[in-house]
C-alpha cells in the first residue's frame, strides 16, 4: 500500500485510534491463579485468550489484521513468555512478604495512533484496582501512590532485561504496525452505517400526576448519535441520557428520559438524528404511545414475522 493511500484510510476513522491488550490476573495462592486476556480496538473487543495457554482467539474475521499466521505464532510466544515472567514476579513478591494472597492485578498495554504524528505506546498496571506501575523508556516506574510495594515490584521487573525488551518490541514497535493493518482489514465493518430502531415506553412513575417518558434507540452504528425530546421544533428542557452501551453485534443502544407532568406529555416527540439516516430524522410522537404499547403487547404474544422490524 502506498503511504498516501494508507493515510487516507486512517483519516477516515475518528482519532486517536487505540488498540490495547488487557490481562486480569487473580492470585489466590502460590499454586492457584486465574488469567483472562482480551484485545480491544477502541471500545470493540477483537480478541480474547486464556493466558495459561497463550492461544489467541480472533472474534472477527478481520481480527488478524494483515499479520501472517507465522507472525501471530511469534506474537503468541512473546506474550506467553512475558505473562509467565510477569506473574512469577508477583508470586515472588508474596514470598518476600511485600504482597499477600489473595489479590488481583490488571495490566493494560497498547498503542494509540494520532494521524500525522508518531504513535504512542503505553503499559499500565493496577493492583487491587489502583494505579501501581507504568512502563516508560524501557523501564518500570512506580505509581506515586504505589508506595514501597510498587517500588519493590519495579525493582524485580527492571532486573529482567530480556522481558523489558520484549515489552518494548510488542507495544512500541509491533502494536502500531498491527493497529494500522487492523484498521485497514476491518474498514468495511468499522465504517458501516446501520440505521437505528427507536420506540417509546414509560419508566417508573416519578410521582403523582407525572410520567417518565423513555425513548429507546438501538442497533445503530457508528456510535455518535443525537436524541432529544421535543415540543414542536424546540428541545424540551430536562432531557436525560443514559450511557451509550454496546450490543452484542457491535452496534449501540441508548435510552433518553424525560420526567414531565402527565398533562404536558401529549404532543411531545422523540427525535433521532444519526449519520445512517442522512437528512431524514426519526420522529416518534408521544400522542400515539397508548396505541403503540397495545400493539407491542400483541407483538410479544405472537411469533415475530420474518423480516419484521420495530420502529
Amino acid at each position: 500500500m502506498e503511504s498516501g493511500e494508507g493515510q487516507q484510510d486512517e483519516a477516515d476513522f475518528q482519532e486517536p485510534v487505540s488498540f490495547q491488550l488487557i490481562q486480569i490476573s487473580s492470585f489466590y495462592n502460590r499454586s492457584l491463579e486465574e488469567n483472562l486476556g482480551s484485545g480491544w480496538l477502541g471500545e470493540l473487543q477483537t480478541h480474547r485468550w486464556v493466558s495459561n495457554s497463550g492461544t489467541i482467539i480472533f472474534l472477527w474475521p478481520w481480527s488478524k489484521g494483515n499479520f501472517s499466521n507465522e507472525e501471530w505464532m511469534d506474537l503468541e510466544d512473546l506474550l506467553h513468555m512475558f505473562s509467565i515472567g510477569f506473574l512469577q514476579i508477583f508470586h515472588n513478591s508474596v514470598s518476600q512478604r511485600q504482597l499477600e494472597y489473595p489479590f488481583k492485578v490488571q495490566l493494560a498495554g497498547g498503542c494509540e495512533l494520532h494521524f500525522g504524528e508518531a504513535s504512542v505506546g503505553f503499559i499500565r498496571v493496577a493492583y487491587q484496582g489502583s494505579d501501581f506501575l507504568s512502563f516508560q523508556n524501557r523501564a518500570w516506574l512506580p505509581s506515586p501512590n504505589g508506595g514501597s510495594r510498587a517500588q519493590h515490584v519495579c525493582t524485580l521487573l527492571n532486573s529482567a532485561t530480556v522481558a523489558r525488551e520484549i515489552l518494548h518490541k510488542i507495544f512500541f514497535e509491533t502494536c502500531p504496525r498491527f493497529l494500522t493493518g487492523l484498521l485497514d482489514a476491518g474498514k468495511a465493518y468499522l465504517q458501516r452505517q446501520v440505521r437505528p430502531e427507536a420506540w417509546l415506553s414509560t419508566g417508573p412513575s416519578p410521582g403523582p400526576g407525572r410520567l417518565m417518558l423513555v425513548c429507546h434507540v438501538s442497533g445503530f452504528h457508528p456510535k455518535p448519535i443525537w436524541v432529544m425530546w421535543m415540543q414542536g421544533e424546540q428541545e424540551y428542557p430536562g432531557t436525560q441520557r443514559s450511557d451509550v452501551l454496546p450490543n452484542a453485534d457491535g452496534t449501540w443502544y441508548l435510552q433518553v428520559f424525560l420526567d414531565v407532568e402527565a398533562i404536558e406529555a401529549a404532543g411531545l416527540s422523540c427525535r433521532v438524528r444519526h449519520s445512517s439516516l442522512g437528512d431524514e430524522d426519526i420522529i416518534l410522537y408521544w400522542g400515539h404511545t397508548v396505541n403503540f404499547q397495545a400493539l407491542l403487547s400483541l407483538w410479544n404474544e405472537i411469533p415475530a414475522a420474518q423480516g419484521s422490524r420495530r420502529i
